[in-house]
């Protein structure tokens, strides 16, 4: 297939938020051992992790605040039941099931998914999508596209990696503003249970 980018606009999916909570313990009879915890406790605390920095975008405002298809619920789930309990996923979700990919994506051990959602898939024409969904080979070669290999938090997300497909797909920005092809990142950072989920606002074609 011609290697574009069909579909815009979105909703979008979600992510949990970590805090970490540090208490330093003082004793006056032990002055000594209290200056030692001082510095690693104002270290660990200076330098955020990527899941510290939680999910970011426009678009993570759609996602159901409560259940399992909200942030909290995401998180619990490996990917593919994740986006399951979804309803701004169904369509990814649907595919996924025709290319019985399901046991697949649930059982890696590391992934990053650029997500499309239901509006990027409504953007392809209805007979166009409908060739697409029952073609299982074409539809394993497109949605495994949309995958990565590791769990990419958004320091790592930009460049070109390489696809479950075989193929590459280039990222490009920064901060909270990231762009596949013309696509655009409308949710990312999003934690499940197995992989960290870029909810974009296209279907990426290989």
């Amino acid at each position: 297939m011609k290697r574009t980018i069909i579909g815009r606009t979105g909703l979008a999916t979600a992510a949990l938020s970590l805090t970490l909570g540090l208490a330093a313990c003082s004793s006056g009879d032990d002055s000594e051992a209290s200056m030692n915890s001082e510095p690693s406790t104002s270290q660990e605390s200076s330098e955020p992790s990527d899941d510290m920095m939680g999910a970011f975008g426009p678009g993570c405002e759609a996602i159901p605040t409560s259940g399992a298809g909200s942030l909290d619920g995401m998180a619990e789930d490996p990917v593919a039941t994740a986006a399951s309990n979804n309803p701004l996923l169904s369509t990814l979700v649907t595919a996924v099931q025709e290319a019985g990919l399901v046991d697949t994506l649930n059982s890696a051990e590391s992934l990053t998914v650029f997500a499309p959602t239901n509006d990027a898939f409504a953007a392809i024409p209805e007979d166009q999508l409908n060739a697409l969904l029952a073609d299982k080979d074409q539809l394993t070669t497109v949605l495994t596209h949309h995958v990565v290999e590791g769990e990419l938090g958004p320091d790592e997300i930009a460049g070109e990696h390489e696809t479950l497909a075989g193929d590459t797909l280039m990222v490009d920005g920064s901060g909270e503003d990231f762009t596949v092809a013309d696509a655009s990142v409308i949710c990312g950072n999003v934690p499940t249970a197995n992989a960290k989920v870029y909810v974009v606002d296209a279907v990426l074609m290989p």
